[in-house]
């Protein structure tokens, strides 16, 4: 009975880390829309036991990350056209006000650090690393976002990454997109050291209308299946 208070501890703090792990697995697209997510199966793959994955599932299906299927478990929830166009549209306007105001409080270093990122991500393309462009591409807006200064609308976009991160794995479905997608890195970081605010943002935005589209034409093969 005395070593109950430390089980329930280590418990919750095993929970966190699982929920925490799984949403960033979400957000960076690695599981597809429509999958279903086993407890079995996640636990393993994560060396933990099946109740904190169990309780971290429930928890982002909570959040409207995942979905409860009667008879099916949790799955990954599929974007209809309209709720992608949606969500596109609203990532626009506040990742590109986030980067505006961000683009003001980057210092030199940190600057730096965004031009190295897009040189990283560059390479990963040329390689056809998707898992690593996506990584990298998720530190770069981060770190700019984050400068922004705003946790409220930082955390409005990390909710909005978790809702379009299932569908990024079908982004490199087209070849196409490997030749085009870093332009607007490119640009930004350009704007960047010229100071020019509304210049980032307009990369930005770009930076999404032009993966969208790609992701939207997926969007729109999945539900024709």
């Amino acid at each position: 009975m005395s070593e109950a208070p430390t089980t329930e501890v280590i418990s919750s703090t095993e929970q966190d880390r699982v929920y925490t792990t799984l949403r960033q697995w979400i957000t960076v697209g690695r599981f597809l829309p429509g999958e279903r997510l086993k407890i079995r199966t996640v636990a393993a793959d994560m060396g933990v036991g099946q109740m904190p994955v169990r309780a971290a599932l429930q928890r982002l299906a909570a959040e409207g990350a995942l979905i409860n299927v009667p008879n099916a478990g949790v799955t990954v929830p599929k974007l209809s056209l309209p709720e992608f166009d949606d969500l596109l549209q609203t990532r626009m306007m506040l990742e590109g006000e986030a980067a505006e105001r961000g683009s003001l409080r980057l210092d030199a270093a940190q600057i730096a650090t965004l031009q190295g990122w897009s040189a990283d991500m560059a390479a990963a393309l040329q390689a056809g690393d998707a898992k690593r462009y996506l990584d990298i591409n998720e530190d770069f807006h981060v770190l700019l976002y984050k400068a922004a200064g705003s946790p409220l609308l930082f955390q409005l976009i990390d909710t909005l990454w978790l809702r379009a991160g299932p569908i990024s794995n079908r982004l490199f479905d087209t070849p196409a997109a490997s030749a085009v997608l870093n332009d607007a890195h490119d640009d930004l970081v350009q704007a960047l050291q010229k100071r020019d605010s509304a210049a980032v943002r307009r990369a930005v935005e770009r930076d999404i209308f032009v993966a969208g589209q790609f992701l939207r034409a997926a969007c729109g093969d999945k539900k024709r299946k």
